[in-house]
């Protein structure tokens, strides 16, 4: 009996395997198009989210980076060209002296030009009597150090866009950002933790039933009510309690922040430690430990990565609150250390001011590169997150 078979004969085995092999190349638009259409569809979905986010990155920084490279001037015009002057001289000289662009510059008539230079000129003449309009107010000079402007007695800290000498200082938004959001964490991380330790480790099935869902219930209250609510009933009894000299301060807004922080804390921190293995908690018992010590000394430390991730998340959603801090802040842009004064943040400045300002200006662009400075610190701190969380994870597994 020979020992190998005809070149045309192949065995059954092989066959099949390579019928299977052809039906699962094949297998996605032919035999389950549903499926095909269903994987595709969320890929295209996922894809057009990530393309979405990066193009309004790309927007934001196109309209910051002119002011970012110093290309953005708000210094007021010391010197002017007389009116009577408009004859004698090029018209391109004319048009860059009035700023205006080649197509505006060529649809207005000659006594709209003589116009517009008069204007100019009685402003530059108004100017020159302040000894602060010939500085450039959005070089970073200005927008990051103190200084001692006219009126006022020593260097300050100012955010004043709308005045004589327009003022952009970003220390203030700064401040007052990292105070209110400061607040809201002490505020919700105890009772986010303390929560989700509870409905996960302590409670019985009947509570854990209706706690959970009236906790994550308070994500869908409207950050408006939230707000309306610090500033009709939480500020003034805050003020009178307290007997505090300003009604909207750091504190009422981030306690307010607080609220919109816990759900998702709590959330985030149960969902890891209800994920840490029922193993751990049963040993401790059988070791003699009280469900309260298994839960914080065994639980705790097990899903610690996920309840970084929960307390970074919330961080993060009370930094880019925006409507209870335009509510409850004050909108006073001070720099102190005490966290009863009102505070501007960043993000009420984008939503107050960009409303009202004239497209392509300096206040225009400045608001945008406050846009820009929040992406880049939230990106820049889910990243430090993401890199803390992983060497947390590899510790607790055994590695280095």
């Amino acid at each position: 009996m020979p020992n190998s078979l005809p070149a045309h004969v192949v065995p059954a085995a092989t066959s099949s395997r390579r019928t299977a092999g052809w039906m699962g190349i094949r297998r996605g638009h032919r035999a389950r198009p549903g499926e095909w259409l269903a994987e595709h569809a969320i890929f295209a979905v996922a894809l057009s989210t990530i393309l979405l986010i990066f193009l309004i990155f790309v927007f934001v920084g196109r309209e910051a980076l002119p002011l970012v490279f110093g290309k953005v001037s708000t210094a007021a015009v010391r010197t002017f060209i007389p009116p009577a002057d408009l004859d004698r001289l090029p018209p391109e000289t004319i048009r860059e002296y009035l700023g205006l662009s080649d197509s505006d510059f060529k649809a207005k008539d000659h006594d709209t030009l003589k116009l517009l230079m008069e204007v100019r000129a009685e402003s530059a003449q108004e100017a020159s009597t302040d000894r602060d309009a010939g500085i450039n107010t959005v070089s970073w000079r200005y927008l990051l150090r103190p200084h001692q402007w006219t009126g006022y007695d020593k260097p300050s800290y100012i955010w004043q866009p709308v005045s004589g000498i327009p003022k952009y200082n970003l220390v203030p938004l700064v401040i007052g950002s990292l105070k209110a959001t400061l607040v809201a964490m002490l505020f919700a991380v105890p009772i986010s933790l303390a929560a989700a330790i509870y409905v996960s480790q302590l409670a019985g099935g009947r509570v854990r039933e209706w706690t959970k869902p009236i906790i994550e219930m308070l994500a869908g209250i409207p950050s408006v009510v939230l707000g309306s609510f610090a500033l009709l009933v939480f500020a003034p009894a805050f003020k009178s309690l307290f007997g505090l000299d300003s009604l909207l301060n750091a504190t009422v807004a981030g306690l307010c922040l607080g609220l919109t922080c816990i759900p998702v804390i709590f959330s985030i921190a149960e969902d890891a430690l209800t994920s840490v293995p029922r193993s751990y908690t049963q040993a401790a018992l059988a070791l003699g430990a009280s469900r309260w010590q298994a839960a914080w000394q065994v639980v705790l430390p097990a899903g610690l990565p996920g309840v970084f991730a929960a307390v970074v998340l919330g961080f993060g959603r009370a930094l880019g609150e925006t409507m209870i801090v335009l509510i409850a802040s004050g909108m006073a842009s001070n720099v102190s250390w005490s966290f009863l004064d009102s505070v501007r943040t960043l993000t009420a400045t984008i939503a107050a001011e960009l409303g009202e300002t004239p497209f392509g200006g300096a206040h225009y662009r400045m608001l945008f590169l406050l846009g820009a400075l929040l992406f880049t610190v939230t990106f820049f701190l889910n990243l430090t997150a993401d890199l803390i969380l992983h060497r947390l994870k590899r510790r607790l597994e055994g590695g280095r």
